[in-house]
């Protein structure tokens, strides 16, 4: 016991300036500890020894048909005074036989049916009563829910197939070092005007995203929602896969494919808030106000026009928990990327705030039940599968968000680095092209936490939402309707093809977890995203995207698909890539010119938008050097100004031999970058000092 007191988090060791807060961030670990400890009845005991155990209650809850052919149905009601299932089967009418009946006192209804009271593909709700008022329902662990195409009312469906999904891959184990994701909406993934499918999405983009060397996706808008433009993010049902791109088969035959490509599906996945609707959602399920969401002033998210959940109640844990367990497990999902995360941390929803100092992560304002969750959250997904990857989409910079849990931390495996593409709008929107400083840049690229690893991007589906622009859009305007074409001098696209791919390389290059790209972007899809809607007349034209842009051989698009393809097959060619220390070679602000090394790779940037520099020296290891990709190259749109045939010796220079550098001399181009890899290392000659003295005289 007295070694557990003295025992010195890793989070506390790895950070000095943390060890002010020591109390606070001990208490949080414990409270994760006792939480578990809590919901598992005590210590590990017969029948009930993890949160894996723990976390079923989809197994228990929602319809389930039984060994004999038979229908079980619960849901948990505390307030409710009586439940009937209705439906298909009973004309949506109440009748005695699908009437549930009370289990014990902890507001739990169950009701046993006949084989032949459903079927598979019949539709169905619950009718619920509760003092002062009833209503029909949708059942919290639905899971298939579909929507009527002429009332656009939603109902629970029947899902039991005769037979289960055949999965082809059963021990799939992603390969992520680096971790490359592409981030993608199956509905609006398509070329036509409409919703895309799972099914469409398998056999047109997947094999496009194979092609492009990413290693993973990640997907939107799985779980269901009733209002489409809503991108996913105001949930309904958390246990039905989205019906409007297809069957739960159809999606389970997405991730089989993806699985057989080598490539790992991430689900983006929504436990920050839910949608306030009643008759779809959980709002009043049982006619309180207070079962998932908190009853107070607190209910409903000031910003998002959602409900919060109260992780404070164990039943909502049960819940939320059991949720990624379903996920994983039905459906073979590789990870999720948790949304909205800084809104759980705190109380204030990180709303107004600036996290200007460490003093702000632990000043009382933080939601320790939300924490709690969160880190038993990550606990439960690495249990049930190791190679789990888990990523936080958080904005406030909280320590230890992405530290295991052994460590002290909260144990996400990543954490998105929001900071980086708010850096370059900011600086796109505001910076004239003489502004760019790389002082700055690399600045911004590299700082973060030692021992939390980051996703790093220059632009998310975030900003490119109507009303922003994507950074292609940004840097060309409206030349991009015009002047794409292939030979086509146009400065402004000149410009913006150049930047586009500097700012990409720089970015990926940086990482030191991964890389993320939302579909589209890597050829620099034009304009926004605009889902259906009054104010435009329901129109897809903005949710979909334009394929032909890329496949057309007249169009400078696939000049930056094809940069977007080298610069994500060099990273990826190298195990590992993201744990290599990144040492900066050269950062001078006047000429606007970065340099830094990664193992054998040197990365050279000129952001200078007019001067051209020849014979630009670079301090670095000594030898012989090639370039292996240059944005200068006419393949990616570039003036050919590079010669990449040529061997590059580097320099001796006494001055820094005692370092061990010298310098490489360099042809670099306004507005481009090139990597070089080193052929042969040569040791740098040392200055000669009296220990070097032959003992015969001679110098």
């Amino acid at each position: 016991m007295a070694a557990n007191r003295t025992r010195r988090l890793a989070i506390l060791k790895n950070d000095p300036w943390l060890e002010p807060f020591a109390d606070a961030i001990n208490g949080r670990h414990a409270d994760a500890v006792n939480k578990e400890i809590e919901l598992l009845g005590g210590r590990p005991r017969k029948g009930v020894r993890s949160l894996d155990s723990f976390a079923n209650a989809h197994n228990y809850f929602g319809l389930h048909r039984n060994p004999d052919g038979s229908w079980t149905f619960r849901e948990w009601a505390p307030n409710a005074t009586a439940i009937s299932l209705i439906g298909d089967f009973s004309d949506w009418q109440e009748q005695a036989r699908y009437t549930l009946h009370p289990v014990g006192d902890n507001g739990v209804w169950e009701v046993t049916l006949r084989p032949s009271d459903l079927h598979h593909g019949d539709l169905y709700k619950m009718k619920v009563h509760w003092n002062g008022g009833e209503g029909e329902r949708i059942p919290a662990y639905a899971t298939r829910v579909v929507q009527d195409p002429d009332t656009h009312i939603f109902s629970a469906q029947v899902w039991a197939p005769d037979a289960p999904f055949d999965w082809k891959v059963t021990d799939f184990r992603p390969d992520v070092a680096p971790l490359l994701i592409y981030e993608c909406h199956i509905g609006m993934a398509q070329q036509r005007e409409g919703v895309g499918t799972y099914t469409e999405f398998r056999d047109l983009i997947l094999p496009r995203i194979a092609a492009d060397g990413y290693n993973a996706i990640q997907i939107m808008a799985i779980q269901e929602h009733p209002y489409y433009g809503s991108f996913g993010y105001h949930v309904s049902s958390f246990f039905a896969a989205s019906s409007r791109f297809g069957t739960p088969d159809d999606l389970k035959s997405l991730i089989d494919r993806a699985h057989e490509l080598g490539i790992a599906v991430i689900m983006d996945i929504v436990h920050s808030h839910a949608v306030k609707n009643e008759v779809e959602g959980l709002g009043r399920l049982d006619g309180s106000y207070d079962q998932y969401f908190y009853g107070d002033s607190r209910r409903e998210h000031p910003a998002w026009d959602s409900l919060c959940f109260d992780y404070g109640k164990n039943e909502v844990l049960h819940f939320l928990l059991s949720n990624c367990k379903y996920w994983m497990e039905e459906y073979h999902f590789d990870g999720f990327r948790f949304d909205g995360v800084t809104s759980m941390l705190y109380y204030s929803h990180g709303l107004g705030q600036a996290f200007g100092s460490y003093d702000d992560y632990y000043n009382g304002g933080q939601d320790t039940n939300a924490i709690t969750y969160l880190t038993l959250a990550n606990k439960l997904i690495h249990a049930i599968n190791p190679y789990a990857i888990t990523i936080a989409e958080e904005m406030s910079g909280m320590p230890g968000l992405a530290v295991p849990f052994a460590d002290g931390g909260i144990g996400f495996d990543y954490r998105m680095a929001m900071g980086i593409p708010d850096y370059w709008i900011k600086t796109l929107k505001e910076k004239k092209d003489e502004d760019w400083h790389p002082t700055s840049i690399f600045w911004e690229l590299t700082n973060r936490r030692a021992d939390e690893k980051t996703i790093s991007y220059v632009e998310s589906h975030d900003q490119a939402l109507v009303g922003d622009k994507t950074v292609i859009f940004r840097l060309i305007d409206d030349q991009m309707y015009w002047h794409m074409t292939k030979g086509d001098d146009n400065m402004a696209v000149a410009r913006g093809i150049a930047l586009h791919k500097m700012i990409r390389l720089v970015t990926l290059a940086t990482i030191n977890g991964g890389y993320l790209n939302f579909m589209g972007n890597e050829f620099g899809h034009p304009e926004w995203i605009d889902f259906p809607r009054e104010g435009n007349g329901w129109s897809y034209k903005y949710a979909r995207r334009q394929w032909d842009l890329v496949d057309r051989d007249d169009l400078q698009y696939q000049y930056l698909n094809d940069w977007d393809n080298a610069m994500v097959e060099l990273v990826s060619g190298i195990n590992h890539f993201q744990a290599l220390p990144i040492e900066k070679l050269w950062e001078k602000d006047d000429d606007q010119v970065l340099a830094f090394r990664r193992g054998d790779l040197v990365f050279v940037f000129n952001f200078n938008p007019s001067k051209s520099f020849s014979g630009y020296g670079i301090l670095t290891h000594p030898g012989s050097y090639r370039v292996i990709l240059s944005s200068d190259s006419p393949r990616f749109g570039g003036y050919g100004n590079i010669d990449e045939s040529v061997t590059h010796f580097t320099v001796t220079d006494p001055l820094y031999a005692p370092i061990g550098k010298e310098w490489l001399k360099l042809y670099i181009p306004a507005r481009s970058c090139q990597v070089l890899r080193l052929e042969s290392h040569r040791p740098a000659p040392r200055r000669a000092s009296k220990s070097d003295s032959s003992g015969s005289g001679k110098k």
